[in-house]
C-alpha cells in the first residue's frame, strides 16, 4: 500500500495539480506568471548564482530527458565505457555547479533584507526542495555509480509505464532509499509548481523570434545639443566694439 501511494498516487496527483493549477493561475492571475525577478533589488550576487544554477540544472535535466525520450540513442551513446565515464564526470560537475549556484541564491535571500521581503513561504519551501533534490542527485551519482546506465533499466520503464497508465512499481521498490527519494522529490517539486515562481519555466518568450523590431524614439533633446533658447540668445548677441 505504501509503495502504491508513493510511486503511483503521488506522481499522478503531482502531474494533475501542476497542469490544472498552472492553467488556472495563468487564466485568473496571468501577470504573476513570471519569475518575479529581484534583479533591481540586487544584481551582482544574482548574476553569479543564477547563471551557475541555470546552466547546471538545465543540462542535467536535458540528460535525464534524453534517456527518457531517446532511450535507444542514449543506450548506444553510453555503450562505450569511455563515453560513459566522460558523461558521468560531466554530469557530476554540472550537478556541483547547480548546487553551488542555488546555494548562492539561497544565501542571497537570507542576507539581503530587500530580496527576503519579496520571497514567499512557498518560495522558501521550493528552494529547500530544489537544494535537497540536487544534493540527493550528487549523492546517488557518487555512491551508486554509472547511473546513466542503470537509469535506463529502472526509472525509465517506471516513468514509461506511468505514461501508459500501466504502472510498474516493481521497477522502483527494489532501488535504494536515496534513489527513491530522488525520484519522488521531482514529483514533490511539481506539487509546488502552480504556487511558486517556478511557473516561469513554461513562459519561454518564443514570440520574440518573429516579432518585428520595435521603433524607439528619443523624445528628449540630448544634453550635447543646444536648446532653442540658447540658439536664439547666441544669434541676438552683438560683438562688442572697443
Amino acid at each position: 500500500m505504501t509503495d502504491t501511494f508513493l510511486f503511483i498516487a503521488i506522481p499522478y496527483a503531482a502531474v494533475v495539480l501542476a497542469v490544472g493549477g498552472g492553467i488556472l493561475r495563468y487564466r485568473y492571475d496571468r501577470f504573476s506568471f513570471s519569475s518575479q525577478s529581484s534583479q533591481l533589488l540586487e544584481n551582482r550576487t544574482l548574476f553569479w548564482g543564477s547563471n551557475a544554477w541555470h546552466y547546471g540544472i538545465l543540462l542535467v535535466l536535458f540528460a535525464h530527458l534524453a534517456g527518457l525520450l531517446a532511450t535507444g540513442a542514449w543506450a548506444a551513446l553510453i555503450a562505450n565505457p569511455t563515453r560513459l565515464y566522460t558523461l558521468e564526470a560531466i554530469g557530476l560537475g554540472l550537478a556541483f555547479l547547480a548546487f553551488f549556484g542555488l546555494s548562492i541564491l539561497i544565501l542571497r535571500r537570507l542576507t539581503n533584507a530587500w530580496v527576503a521581503s519579496v520571497t514567499s513561504r512557498a518560495d522558501w519551501l521550493l528552494l529547500v526542495l530544489l537544494l535537497a533534490q540536487v544534493g540527493l542527485g550528487i549523492y546517488v551519482t557518487v555512491v551508486y555509480r554509472w547511473g546513466s546506465d542503470w537509469y535506463l533499466h529502472t526509472a525509465v520503464p517506471w516513468l514509461t509505464s506511468l505514461a501508459q497508465f500501466q504502472p510498474r512499481i516493481d521497477m522502483m521498490t527494489v532501488l535504494p532509499w536515496a534513489v527513491k527519494a530522488h525520484a519522488l522529490g521531482g514529483f514533490l517539486i511539481l506539487f509546488l509548481f502552480p504556487f511558486t515562481r517556478l511557473v516561469h519555466v513554461v513562459t519561454v518568450p518564443l514570440s520574440y523570434i518573429w516579432r518585428p523590431y520595435q521603433l524607439v524614439i528619443w523624445n528628449r533633446r540630448p544634453k550635447s545639443e543646444p536648446s532653442r533658447l540658447s540658439r536664439i540668445l547666441s544669434f541676438s548677441r552683438r560683438p562688442r566694439i572697443r
